[in-house]
């Protein structure tokens, strides 16, 4: 077998891992001198313009959150105060892997990204609609990215590089067997729930730290495609989900969400079996049950598709006081990443953007940059502290601290306390799935592994097999690959 060359930084460095980013102790947050995580991320950002890398396809509408539960126990933030409050909103779907003028019916996860114009300045939730994905840690979303996408070669979209990432990242077969089932292609955009899927925190004025995750149930109830539905309607309609969600609120058919969440007390992800913070896994509703919040409706289409879609900028950083983060590895990153491609496709001055500026007041001492359309604070000084008014920080508004434990190094999902389980909860999936949904899963994942060379197959049988023996077995048979193949392996 050929050599393969010593992975290296832009600059030259040796690459030790590229598969682990740099924590404090096995769960702990990620830590700013990962040189490695910092250069790919950044590189990422910049390589296409002006559309965005990823879901760059995208539908968009204005709403309004409507709070039914107080959480007032479990956070600060104005929003939950009370029962009754409300909150404007902006939402946008996407798919993920498709260039801007790809169909909207593909085979692909949906960003489920909600910006709210809260009293205390925005806050944006930026998820799917999926409740896990593919990766763990984001040192490997480029790569898991560019797998899907083209072909270097021959500019292509190409089975075998997406089969060969994911028979190589066992990690990515709950999301897998999830993307593959009849859920993976929404009949509309108004008929797909949107989860967090993400880790955040909830904190209070006491300083007590729930984990949480939020949930987003359509209330028009789930509604799917077939492969061969779905490739009929991209055939005739390439924009129809766009096009139907502007149509339904056109006429007054306004969708609407139920806003859940699920509650870990603080001290919980100390000892809970699953890994918390691990974004290819979920909480078991009987663990931790959800909580009903309220309702969103999305009752306003965008007057110009641009300036409102376009340009909207979602920020995981965008948290008012009362809401936080967590050690999500993959969250961490996308804290930096996402203002970051931001400031690279849309300018420095993305922020001030009618679509993306609060409606709370705004007191920055940021001036200049390209694309100033402002009066860029006038003659107000640029700096602080100063002697002549200028705003000043508020120490109420500072988070508790995390607690944090560990030596900082590359840890593997194998350093975790009782190993790492990427197979369970797949499996768990599988066997919640009825008898028509198993086929058409197994029908799904065929059509593409067909195409494949046999080596990644039986890899990949593999991983299925783990998770379910008849998993593995019925997609071993769509392929004509014997089980004994692969059963006895331990998948690489």
């Amino acid at each position: 077998m050929k050599k393969c060359p010593v992975m290296t930084t832009a600059a030259g460095t040796p690459v030790a891992d590229n598969q682990n980013s740099l924590t404090a102790g096995p769960r702990g947050p990620v830590l700013m001198h990962d040189y490695q995580l910092m250069e790919k991320m950044a590189q990422f950002n910049r390589e296409r313009a002006p559309e965005r890398v990823v879901h760059a396809k995208g539908a968009g509408a204005h709403g309004v959150l409507t709070i039914r539960k107080d959480l007032a126990r479990y956070t600060r933030a104005k929003l939950f105060a009370r029962s009754g409050n409300t909150c404007p909103m902006f939402a946008r779907f996407s798919t993920v892997a498709g260039e801007s003028g790809s169909a909207d019916t593909a085979r692909d996860p949906r960003g489920f990204s909600l910006k709210f114009y809260t009293e205390e300045g925005n806050w944006d939730l930026v998820g799917n609609n999926t409740p896990v994905f593919f990766v763990r840690d984001a040192l490997k979303f480029s790569d898991f990215i560019h797998s899907q996408k083209r072909d270097p070669a021959t500019g292509l979209r190409d089975n075998r590089m997406q089969w060969d990432y994911w028979s190589l990242s066992p990690e990515s077969l709950h999301q897998v067997t999830t993307l593959f089932s009849d859920r993976g292609i929404p009949a509309t955009l108004r008929h797909m729930n949107g989860y967090s899927s993400h880790t955040y925190s909830l904190w209070n004025a006491a300083g007590e730290r729930h984990w949480v995750k939020w949930h987003f149930k359509t209330m028009q109830g789930i509604k799917t495609l077939t492969n061969e539905g779905a490739a009929n309607i991209a055939g005739l309609d390439l924009d129809f989900h766009r096009r139907d969600l502007h149509e339904a609120i056109r006429r007054g058919d306004f969708p609407r969400w139920r806003v859940q969440v699920q509650l870990m007390p603080e001290r919980d992800a100390d000892t809970y079996r699953i890994h918390p913070f691990d974004l290819t896994k979920v909480w078991p509703h009987r663990d931790y049950p959800v909580v009903e919040v309220g309702e969103f409706v999305l009752n306003r289409n965008p007057e110009n598709y641009y300036a409102e879609v376009e340009q909207a900028a979602f920020e995981p950083g965008n948290m008012p006081p009362g809401i936080g983060a967590s050690p999500d590895k993959v969250l961490q990153a996308r804290l930096l990443s996402y203002p970051d491609a931001h400031r690279y496709r849309i300018g420095v001055n993305y922020a001030a953007l009618p679509i993306n500026r609060p409606l709370s007041p705004v007191h920055t001492y940021h001036r200049d940059g390209q694309g100033r359309f402002d009066s860029n604070g006038g003659g107000a000084v640029n700096y602080e502290p100063n002697s002549f008014g200028g705003p000043v920080q508020d120490p109420g508004a500072r988070e508790p601290p995390w607690r944090l434990d560990g030596d900082a190094g590359h840890y593997a999902p194998r350093d975790e306390p009782g190993g790492c389980d990427d197979y369970s909860q797949a499996g768990d999936l599988y066997r919640l799935m009825s008898e028509e949904q198993r086929a058409q899963l197994i029908g799904n994942l065929l059509t593409p592994l067909r195409t494949v060379p046999r080596a990644i197959q039986v890899r990949q049988l593999g991983h299925f097999y783990k998770a379910d023996p008849e998993y593995g077995a019925r997609v071993a048979a769509g392929l004509g690959i014997p089980v004994e193949e692969f059963s006895g392996r331990v998948p690489a």
